[in-house]
């Protein structure tokens, strides 16, 4: 079977809130992969898809300028670590290599010094150099949601999974918020979600379908 309008807001009025979080921003291509990908990990919350790393204001789609597709996910802590997560960063692309094409490069946002800081450490105990690898190293300083459209998309291209957030009444917002849309997401992604896991206890078991 697959989640019913009630079984997505009890899960998500059940899930951390935001102030319960801690939040990672990364670069890695287009972002619709990445987002799918996080989402179905143990330990995100929350995801969200957008614009960063470069300097014209208010960016678009169509009008992106110098920004870079990014995306942001609400972790929780007792989880997984911001280590944790880099390592799955990493293993996602070639840090000595960088795509030309602004719009898709690979960078690392640290948010605080403390995940600056875990950065260095996982970069030297993985043979890495800040100055040396492809991979852009850089503070955030601001983040621009995408347009709506980009949120969850491949749980927008399943129509049977979008349904109940349809009958639940959620809005654009609601739906690029929800916990239960970064799982489910991921999901229609082709991300395994584990069966004790309480969306994927619910789940018709074929992503592909």
């Amino acid at each position: 079977m697959n989640p019913t309008a009630t079984t997505i807001r009890e899960y998500d009025q059940n899930a951390l809130d935001r102030d319960e979080t801690e939040t990672a921003t990364f670069a890695l291509g287009c972002f619709w992969g990445p987002e799918a990908q996080f989402g179905a990990m143990d330990g995100i919350v929350r995801t969200r898809v957008g614009y960063a790393g470069g300097t014209k204001l208010n960016p678009t789609y169509r009008e992106l300028g110098d920004q870079t597709e990014a995306f942001r996910v609400d972790y929780d802590t007792d989880d997984v670590s911001y280590a944790d997560l880099l390592a799955i960063v990493f293993d996602s692309h070639d840090p000595n290599h960088q795509p030309r094409k602004r719009q898709y490069q690979n960078i690392v946002f640290t948010d605080s010094p403390e995940q600056r800081e875990a950065l260095e450490t996982y970069l030297e105990a993985n043979g890495l150099d800040v100055d040396s690898i492809e991979t852009r190293i850089e503070s955030l300083t601001r983040f621009y949601p995408a347009e709506s459209y980009h949120q969850k998309y491949n749980l927008k291209a399943k129509q049977s999974l979008l349904n109940p957030f349809e009958e639940a009444g959620y809005d654009d917002e609601e739906l690029q918020e929800s916990p239960a849309a970064a799982k489910l997401n991921g999901y229609a992604g082709g991300h395994d979600i584990p069966e004790e896991h309480e969306i994927g206890a619910v789940l018709d078991r074929s992503p592909s379908s």
